[in-house]
C-alpha cells in the first residue's frame, strides 16, 4: 500500500515515522526533503505523484488547504481516500465535499497528538474519526487498523469535534500562550498545582505562532469560549476585590 503525505512540517514527519513501518510512504514538500525523509522511511515524491497514492493525507495549515484540495482534485485516483488531519473539522470537511470528485472516499481525522507527547509511541493516544463519505468496510478496516496500534479511536461529527477542541485545545493554547506572554517560568518555591500549570507550557511553545492563529481563526465556537473565559475571570476577580460579596 503507498500513501502520499503532503506538507512535511513536524506532524507531516511524525505521521510519515509511524506509517512507513506498514505502508510505502511519499511525501511531497515545498522544500527538498529528500533526506530526511529518506531518514524516516519515506521518500521524496513530486505533488503529482504523491496525489497518485491510494491514500493521499495533506498535511497542510488549513490556511492554505482549499488551494492544495483544488490543486489535488485532478491529480486523484478515481478510488482515492483523502484523509485530512486539521486541528478543525467543519471547514475541512466543507472544503473536501465541495472540491473533491464524488468517487474519493473522504476521511476527517484529528490525531490529538504530535511530535511531542507521540515523541516515543502513539499507544494509548486518541484520534477523531469521521466517516464524511466513505464506504462503511474501509472505514472499518482504517478504523481497526488504527486501534491495533494501540490508538484509541473517537467517532465524533465535525461539529461535535469542534465544539468540544475549542475547549479542550484552543483554550489551552490560549492559556499557555498567555503564560508565556506573562513570563511564567519554574520557581523554587512553588505547588504541584504550579508545576501542572508549567506543563501547559510544553504542549504550546514547540508550536507555530501560524497553528495558534488558525485554530481561532477557523473554528467558529473558539471566540465564544474566549468571550465566555474571560467573563469568567472578570466575575473572580471582582469576588475577590469585594471581599466575596
Amino acid at each position: 500500500m503507498k500513501i502520499g503525505i503532503i506538507g512535511f512540517g513536524r506532524l507531516g514527519r511524525l505521521l510519515t515515522r509511524y506509517l512507513a513501518q506498514d505502508a510505502d510512504v511519499l511525501v511531497h514538500d515545498l522544500s527538498d526533503m529528500s533526506e530526511e525523509a529518506i531518514k524516516l522511511g519515506a521518500k521524496s515524491a513530486s505533488f503529482e505523484e504523491v496525489c497518485a497514492c491510494p491514500i493521499v493525507i495533506p498535511c497542510v495549515p488549513i490556511g492554505h488547504f482549499e488551494e492544495v484540495i483544488k490543486r489535488m482534485s485532478p491529480l486523484l485516483t478515481s478510488d482515492a481516500l483523502v484523509a485530512d488531519v486539521c486541528t478543525v473539522k467543519e471547514l475541512p470537511s466543507e472544503i473536501m465535499l465541495k472540491h473533491l470528485p464524488a468517487s474519493v472516499s473522504l476521511l476527517a481525522t484529528h490525531p490529538m497528538f504530535g511530535p511531542d507527547s507521540a515523541r516515543h509511541t502513539v499507544f494509548g493516544r486518541k484520534i477523531v474519526l469521521h466517516n464524511l463519505r466513505t464506504p462503511n468496510r474501509l472505514y472499518h478496516n482504517i478504523k481497526s487498523y488504527l486501534e491495533s496500534h494501540g490508538l484509541k479511536v473517537i467517532e465524533a461529527t465535525p461539529t461535535e469535534h469542534d465544539e468540544q477542541i475549542a475547549r479542550t485545545l484552543v483554550l489551552t493554547h490560549f492559556i499557555g500562550r498567555t503564560l508565556i506572554d506573562f513570563k511564567a517560568t519554574p520557581k523554587s518555591i512553588d505547588t504541584k498545582g504550579y508545576r501542572r500549570l508549567m506543563k501547559i507550557l510544553d504542549q504550546v511553545e514547540n508550536d507555530s505562532i501560524e497553528l495558534f492563529l488558525d485554530m481561532n481563526k477557523y473554528n467558529r465556537f473558539a471566540k465564544k469560549v474566549r468571550e465566555d473565559f474571560f467573563a469568567s475571570m472578570g466575575k473572580i476577580d471582582h469576588f475577590i476585590d469585594s471581599g466575596g460579596v
